[in-house]
């Protein structure tokens, strides 16, 4: 228990009386009054999470561009310095790295935010696939991070910097100032649907930008938000957790991850051809996103069943939807058994509850 890191607000956490448990290496919070009521705060009105514990990557130098080419499955091409994009790492064996969000700030600079749990793993791997000579900085210990997310988070944010933010459209960022903290990256992403902003800084400056959001965030019914509302609101959008719904043996294919996977001519990267096959071809199973007919909660590894009583695959997450009062999941069935509307079966404590599969998001938000 003593390896594990603390963030720079984990005495902010205490004195809120959070529950903190060990979470990817650090003590995070995973709520401080209830998961519902922070969830629905942040659709409804705006949540702050320290999310501090995700990794922050710099690539640098002449071959940046060629270098993020190979290991990235998305096309960076398109990126214009200010723009961010969603993105994977695929190994050579047909799985996936990690999924990251990748900031470009020059042609020649480029910063990659990657999950928690995968720091290490994910540096060590960009190091080992090097080929283009460039600098790689693991610079995750000399970033703060908040995500302030929900409806009401523009026009918390707006009153403390002078960064215009309706001028940030979504996937892009800005270096502007939070109060009187500058050389902030204000980026217009997030991980709950509900709209908002992520924020990078100096741990040193972490207390001051808290406490001078909350202050801001009064008269808009800010509240803190852990990392199990973090969780519900992401599943509620259908949107992947590594580690649950991906992982280093997880066809991206499958996990439907096409849609940033780029096959431009001038684009060759790690695993192409294979994954270009699973395209053309198809895949033994596939993602799917179900919601419960019967009244019961699904959750991670529990079985998929057709009609027959057979296994068809697996749930990866699953929840019970604060905001439609049912249970939701995503999970790997057999492709035969995929399409829309499709019935099938999650076993719950020995029972076969009934649930249909449908298209994401769960629920409909200001940006789905």
């Amino acid at each position: 228990m003593e390896n594990y890191k603390q963030t720079p607000f984990f005495e902010i956490h205490k004195s809120l009386n959070a529950r903190i448990l060990p979470f990817a290496g650090y003590y995070m919070p995973i709520e401080y009054t209830s998961i519902n009521e922070e969830h629905i705060n942040v659709r409804t009105n705006a949540g702050i999470f320290d999310v501090s514990h995700m990794g922050e990557i710099w690539i640098k130098g002449n071959n940046s561009y060629e270098f993020l080419q190979w290991v990235l499955s998305n096309d960076i091409s398109i990126l214009t310095p200010g723009k961010a994009q969603y993105n994977y790492f695929p190994n050579h064996s047909g799985g996936i790295v990690d999924d990251l969000i990748v900031y470009k700030f020059d042609e020649n600079e480029y910063l990659l935010v990657v999950n928690a749990s995968n720091i290490e793993k994910d540096y060590n791997w960009l190091i080992n696939e090097n080929k283009y000579d460039v600098t790689i900085i693991n610079d995750s210990d000399n970033y703060a991070q908040l995500a302030i997310q929900g409806p009401k988070a523009i026009d918390i944010l707006q009153q403390i910097t002078n960064s215009n933010l309706k001028n940030i459209p979504y996937y892009s960022f800005t270096i502007g100032n939070i109060g009187n903290v500058s050389n902030v990256i204000i980026s217009n992403t997030g991980y709950t649907g509900s709209g908002g902003f992520e924020l990078y800084f100096t741990p040193k400056d972490a207390t001051y930008i808290w406490n001078t959001i909350i202050e801001s965030g009064k008269e808009h019914s800010l509240r803190p938000a852990g990392l199990g509302a973090r969780d519900t609101l992401r599943t509620e959008m259908g949107y992947l957790l590594y580690g649950n719904d991906i992982n280093d043996n997880t066809s991206p294919i499958q996990a439907g991850l096409a849609w940033i996977t780029k096959f431009a001519p001038y684009k060759n990267f790690i695993n192409k051809a294979n994954l270009y096959n699973e395209i053309k071809n198809g895949t033994k199973q596939k993602l799917v996103h179900f919601k419960m007919i019967d009244k019961g909660i699904p959750r991670h590894n529990y079985e998929i069943k057709n009609s027959q009583g057979e296994t068809i695959g697996i749930v990866t997450s699953g929840t019970m939807s604060p905001i439609l009062k049912e249970g939701i999941g995503m999970g790997y069935v057999l492709t035969e058994y995929s399409s829309t509307d499709n019935i099938i079966f999650i076993n719950i404590r020995d029972r076969l509850l009934k649930a249909k599969i449908v298209k994401a998001p769960f629920v409909k938000t200001n940006i789905s």
